[in-house]
């Protein structure tokens, strides 16, 4: 009988080896999986917030501060600057530092070029050195310097303002955008020797994308303002004339997309003066065209039959409905010269003759008066088939000022515009005796009172202050607000 075989007895289970890595574990793989996915959900959940808090500015220079701020807390610095040089030349040009005073950006600006990070990227040579010009995630070029103090390579200046100021180390990466190409560049400043870990540069490369396109937006955004601003200087005069025997103030205030209010004062023959306010429908370029073609014509018309008030708005409402007929328009015109059985006296008045379209009465403000100049009830220009309405005469004492203004300045206080008119008049009942002898003062006055958000317009002629940096602070900003006075 042949012998059982013999057999293995079964091997007993193998314990774990200590070295064995622990992803091998299902249960700690699972954990593995679910922390990088919670990774990735963190990193998202910031880049949204960060991209919202973007997206919610409205201006190059609040676009770019945030974009500033944002980078440094992906990054983990404290300090950069965005230096923003647009590829086709038009500019805006300009640098906007995050916590870095103007004298330390000047001191910046000093290196350079060649060694300035930001500058290289700018030129498009990002340079070889340790730790530069590498391509981040996404294609993103970088340039990175750890450690400043050690880094041979760059030039002996670039290491003295970097101690100076207190920083260590730099990470630079450009903005470019799909429409317009290279904007710019930015450069954040680490206070001791370090570089970005492989996540931040991952992130901040995305972020940079999107804060590229939002910035080059509001690049074209500023250009379109810039431009607006320029015409609608060059429109109205640079400079009120000198007028012997007269005292002129102005203060206009314009809304950010450029309104078609407009003023204007003509000194006429025989020593007579025309003033004018008025104002067209509409907004934005074509309405500053409209404006100007009809300032112009006023002007023209002022010196053909400017003592003639009704005359000179009948011939603009004719032209109105032959080139504009979509549009309307508000005027107010007055004819001034001294009265004429006074004119060799030392206390000579002065006669005005008024005439409106659909706009608002003027106002008498002198040493013992405040009133209302009631010109007749009538349609604006371009509403009816033919205007004419009967023009009013007033006579002003010496020191007495008038006072023309538009309708956005009513509009601007966001209440009704009898209301509106009434705080206006009560503002100038209210001024003392030395602001009413004053045109720039009691212009200053007004706006304070009528409109307590409004700074003091310095400039004469000057344009617009909707807001710091040009933003509306409110709705009511977008409209144009004009004041014209007259002390004779």
């Amino acid at each position: 009988m042949a012998a059982a075989p013999h057999r293995q007895p079964a091997p007993s289970p193998r314990p774990p080896a200590a070295d064995e890595p622990a992803l091998a574990r299902p249960v700690e793989r699972l954990a593995a999986v679910q922390d990088r996915l919670a990774g990735w959900i963190s990193d998202l959940t910031t880049l949204h917030d960060l991209t919202e808090r973007l997206v919610r500015t409205d201006t190059l220079e609040s676009a770019v501060h945030e974009a500033l701020r944002a980078g440094a807390a992906l990054v983990g610095a404290r300090r950069g600057l965005i230096a923003l040089e647009p590829a086709d030349g038009l500019g805006p040009d300009t640098t906007v530092g995050l916590g870095l005073g103007a004298s330390d950006i000047g001191h910046i600006e000093t290196l350079p070029r060649d060694s300035a990070p930001h500058a290289r990227l700018l030129d498009g040579r990002p340079g070889a050195g340790a730790g530069e010009g590498r391509t981040g995630p996404g294609g993103l070029r970088e340039i990175t310097h750890p450690h400043i103090a050690r880094d041979e390579d760059l030039d002996p200046r670039h290491r003295e303002v970097a101690a100076r100021l207190g920083y260590a180390a730099s990470h630079a990466v450009p903005l470019t955008a799909r429409s317009t190409g290279l904007l710019g560049a930015a450069v954040w400043l680490y206070d001791e020797p370090a570089r970005p870990t492989e996540r931040q540069r991952h992130l901040l490369g995305l972020y940079v994308r999107h804060a590229a396109e939002h910035i080059a937006r509001q690049v074209d955004l500023a250009r379109a303002r810039s431009a607006v601003a320029t015409v609608r200087e060059e429109l109205l005069p640079t400079r009120l004339p000198r007028v012997p025997g007269v005292r002129l103030a102005v203060r206009h205030r314009t809304g950010p997309r450029g309104g078609g209010d407009w003023y204007d004062v003509l000194p006429l023959p025989e020593g007579a003066l025309g003033l004018c306010v008025g104002g067209v429908t509409g907004s934005g370029p074509d309405a500053l065209a409209a404006m100007g073609r009809l300032r112009a014509s006023m002007r023209a018309y002022a010196v053909m039959e400017g003592e003639d008030p009704v005359a000179v708005l009948s011939d603009l409402e004719l032209l109105l409905r032959l080139t504009e007929p979509a549009r309307s328009a508000t005027v107010l015109f007055g004819y001034a010269e001294r009265t004429p059985s006074a004119a060799d006296g030392p206390e000579a008045g002065t006669r005005v003759v008024l005439a409106g379209a659909g706009h608002c009465p003027p106002l008498i403000v002198g040493p013992e008066r405040t009133e209302v100049v009631e010109t007749a009830l009538s349609a604006p220009l371009g509403m009816l088939a033919c205007w004419e309405a009967p023009s009013v005469e007033v006579d002003l004492a010496p020191g007495e000022t008038l006072l023309l203004y538009s309708d956005g300045l009513l509009h601007r206080t966001g209440e009704p515009l009898e209301r509106a008119f009434t705080r206006l008049r009560a503002a100038a009942v209210a001024a003392v005796p030395a602001v009413r002898a004053d045109p720039d003062a009691l212009l200053d006055h007004l706006l304070r009172s009528v409109l307590p958000g409004e700074r003091d317009g310095a400039g004469g002629a000057g344009g617009g202050t909707a807001g710091a940096g040009g933003e509306v602070r409110d709705a009511r900003d977008a409209e144009d607000a004009v004041l014209l006075a007259a002390c004779f």
